[in-house]
């Protein structure tokens, strides 16, 4: 085990974090669609730090069959870290961190999409953490529904997540590692933006009740801007698809962004390795 160093404080005496933010500022973020060829939909996020990879594969039949829904299609999310994307190597095996975070991922995405439309089948999201470095169970949210929207899946809206705590007595929002660590409570959230209906909720830690409502406040706000880049994510990766001189760039020439809410997407075939499962 490599030795940590707690930092004696997380918030400077200028008023700034360590890393030098505001306490409302995001760390950079750069999303992207399309990242892997062989998904029917994809998407990758950087969070300052941390880095992370989603791919979906479906609709399509469910194995096994006992946990066929005759109602609606079964959304699977599988949330995995590599062994080296932490500074002391992790195990291969699935830890109950990591089950536990699939769980949450899944609740908060189902919401947002139109399950009725497949019955009886399987929509498989698998998370990959590359690097991690805070934060990774929102950013895992917030790149798991780009990756469905990619997809072509139908859904309500796509769906932002971001944590905010507490360190040293202040509201921060997007806790990187050592505010994680050592801050004094952080309360993860994702909403739907246009409703600002909450698909995840949790707290660790104190809040006073003017605290908790602060915090809400301001994490709504840095998913209401989140969501904005994920539109642009998304928009990027129809401009690059579509064909040469198509009816599609030309509508963009004439009249801005129709094809903002168009998700539609070329569905191929992978079959799922049951290993994963296991």
């Amino acid at each position: 085990m490599s030795p940590e160093t707690r930092p004696d404080f997380l918030i400077t005496p200028e008023g700034l974090r360590l890393d030098g933010r505001r306490f409302d500022e995001l760390r950079p973020i750069e999303l992207q669609c399309g990242v892997l060829k062989t998904a029917d939909g994809s998407a990758s996020i950087r969070q300052g730090k941390t880095y992370i990879l989603a791919a979906v594969y479906g609709p399509r039949e469910l194995h096994p069959r006992h946990l066929t829904l005759g109602d609606r299609a079964f959304l699977r999310c599988v949330y995995r870290m590599a062994t080296f994307s932490v500074p002391d190597r992790k195990k291969a095996a699935p830890s109950r961190r990591e089950r536990e975070i699939s769980m949450v991922v899944a609740n908060a995405l189902e919401p947002a999409l139109f399950l009725e439309e497949f019955p009886k089948t399987v929509i498989d999201v698998f998370i990959q953490v590359i690097q991690a470095d805070g934060g990774t169970r929102c950013a895992s949210i917030t790149a798991a529904s780009l990756a469905l929207a990619d997809a072509g899946i139908p859904m309500r809206s796509l769906v932002p997540a971001v944590a905010v705590g507490k360190a040293d007595g202040k509201l921060i929002v997007d806790l990187g590692d050592e505010e994680d660590k050592y801050g004094q409570g952080d309360v993860p959230i994702a909403i739907l933006p246009r409703t600002e209906e909450l698909t995840l909720l949790q707290q660790d830690g104190y809040f006073t009740r003017e605290e908790f409502l602060e915090a809400m406040q301001m994490g709504i706000n840095a998913c209401k801007y989140i969501h904005e880049l994920q539109k642009d994510a998304l928009k990027r990766a129809y401009a690059k698809r579509a064909p040469e001189g198509s009816d599609e760039e030309e509508e963009e020439d004439e009249g801005g962004s129709e094809y903002e809410d168009n998700l539609e997407a070329d569905i191929g075939e992978s079959d799922y390795d049951e290993e994963d499962e296991r």
